[in-house]
């Protein structure tokens, strides 16, 4: 995902992995990878992947709701 792309994404959005469908709350963090709450998607690690299928994150999109 382009750093333009992830700019667009509000910092609390939900995004949500276009392989297995699992959700990314940056209110709840990802204790896998040990990522806190309170850390938005377009500030994850660059090496972060889905913690359910290892997609990368290109393979994420925002959630409607």
């Amino acid at each position: 995902m382009s750093d333009e792309t992830l700019r667009d994404i509000a910092p609390d959005a939900r995004m949500e992995c276009g392989v297995c469908w699992h959700v990314y709350d940056p209110a709840e963090g990802d204790p896998v990878w040990q990522i806190p709450p309170g850390v938005a998607f377009a500030d994850l690690p660059a090496d972060w992947r889905c913690p359910e299928c290892d997609a990368p994150q290109e393979k994420f999109l925002r959630c409607e709701n």
